[in-house]
């Protein structure tokens, strides 16, 4: 349905220019959506690789924990002594006006090159152990950050998609119809204005013609 507009040349140019920007603005929404979505998809693959590296690395961490718990008795007391680790700064990167998190690991905390037992008491397969769950802990970190800009993505691709689909289907047509309105009522009056002046002119010659008589 047409806008309610009156039918004036004025609100004509007016409404052109409307439709001519929702145009513009459809363009750019279509093209930002499709950025995003190609960003979100190469994220999605380089998670499911993570993934894979994360199970992988877990399985081996484990083996060489179990192996240590057969060599050394179960190591729950040098458990306490892993610190809390304070090492994960959060920072973020703008992609088409979406904020994406940059998860980072201190690497200047002691946690992440110092090992936190005695040496004497333990052998290699804990420290084995150790570097995989400190391997573990980086891919986690690393997918952590491309988890949440996913889930980011996604849901400004959608709210891109809901306001495109809201020019498309509804602004832009709606501009369309009003034009048509406008311009078939600029049209008929142009022709009752033309068939008026065409009456005055007919009914002029005729009292013209009477006159000369």
């Amino acid at each position: 349905m047409a806008m309610q507009a009156v039918p004036t040349k004025g609100n004509l140019m007016n409404t052109k220019k409307s439709l001519a920007l929702a145009k513009i603005g459809f363009d750019l929404l279509d093209k930002k959506r499709n950025i995003l979505i190609r960003e979100m998809m190469s994220l999605i693959d380089k998670a499911n690789e993570i993934q894979g590296k994360i199970d992988d690395t877990y399985a081996e961490a484990y083996l060489k924990l179990q192996k240590a718990n057969i060599l050394m008795g179960f190591c729950d007391e040098i458990s306490q002594t892993v610190p809390l680790d304070n090492s994960i700064k959060l920072n973020y990167r703008s992609v088409m006006g979406v904020e994406i998190p940059i998860v980072t690991i201190d690497e200047t905390q002691p946690e992440n090159f110092q090992l936190d037992y005695g040496l004497y008491t333990t052998t290699d397969a804990l420290d084995e152990a150790h570097l995989k769950f400190v391997e573990v802990k980086n891919l986690t970190v690393l997918l952590a950050e491309i988890e949440n800009s996913v889930y980011r993505l996604a849901d400004a691709i959608k709210k891109t998609q809901k306001r495109a689909n809201a020019l498309k289907n509804i602004m832009i047509p709606r501009f369309e119809e009003t034009i048509k309105f406008i311009t078939d009522a600029l049209d008929e009056k142009d022709r009752e204005e033309f068939s008026r002046l065409k009456v005055i002119k007919r009914t002029k010659s005729k009292n013209s013609g009477s006159d000369k008589e």
